[in-house]
């Protein structure tokens, strides 16, 4: 029975653990080949995909780690955070941390396991496709309005395709690292990437959900 709208999104969850089972590549062509209908700005489409699969996944995530294990965070094409954090977007990110790190159970003062669950950021968290998200630099603020969209419908037809998915601004941590294994030029930005496979339900990581605000805090009606 195929979901509905409604139930994908309801359900829609940032998996972090994934079984050690391929998605065949035809599914992934499928859901792309719906989600290119999302709209955009006088029909731009700025969004570009690369489907990293297996060994090429493998050397792109190694890098990845090699950087991470010596220190280096890398620098992403734009700012995907703010340089400070306030109410009530810092109280936020604090309660998210807390779940994670306390579904599974790593205490505060336990850096080098919130390390190793942070490395695991770089490798898709093991999912057997990632993909990275691309746009051409001379966009601008409106083309990345867009690209959200496109970025929902995959997750939303991953949803109905029985798939979990994580969008991950981490995966464009080290934009260089992707331009120069996958052949990009420096015209293309990265924005980030997102994990695609199926769940491990029965795992930890995949059994907290965070809260949404109710609509009254972020809505005002004009009559």
């Amino acid at each position: 029975m195929s979901l509905t709208v409604t139930q994908a999104i309801r359900q829609r969850h940032s998996a972090r653990a994934f079984l050690d089972r391929p998605v065949e590549l035809s599914t992934i062509q499928t859901i792309l080949d719906t989600a290119r209908f999302a709209p955009s700005g006088v029909n731009t489409q700025p969004w570009q995909v690369a489907v990293v699969t297996g060994e090429t996944k493998q050397q792109l995530q190694n890098a990845f780690l090699a950087e991470f294990k010596e220190g280096n965070r890398g620098q992403m094409d734009y700012s995907y955070y703010p340089d400070e954090w306030h109410p009530p977007y810092k109280q936020r990110r604090v309660t998210t941390g807390k779940q994670l790190y306390g579904a599974l159970k790593i205490e505060r003062q336990d850096k080098e396991r919130q390390k190793a669950q942070w490395a695991a950021n770089y490798r898709a968290f093991d999912a057997p496709v990632m993909l990275i998200f691309l746009i051409d630099q001379s966009l601008n603020t409106g083309s990345y309005f867009d690209y959200g969209m496109f970025v929902q419908n995959i997750m939303l037809l991953a949803e109905e395709a029985g798939l979990a998915t994580c969008p991950q601004g981490a995966l464009g941590e080290y934009p260089q690292i992707i331009r120069q294994q996958l052949d990009y030029d420096e015209n293309k930005l990265i924005l980030g990437g997102m994990a695609i496979g199926y769940e491990d339900t029965n795992h930890p990581v995949n059994q907290y959900r965070t809260e949404r605000e109710a609509i009254e805090n972020f809505t005002k009606f004009f009559a």
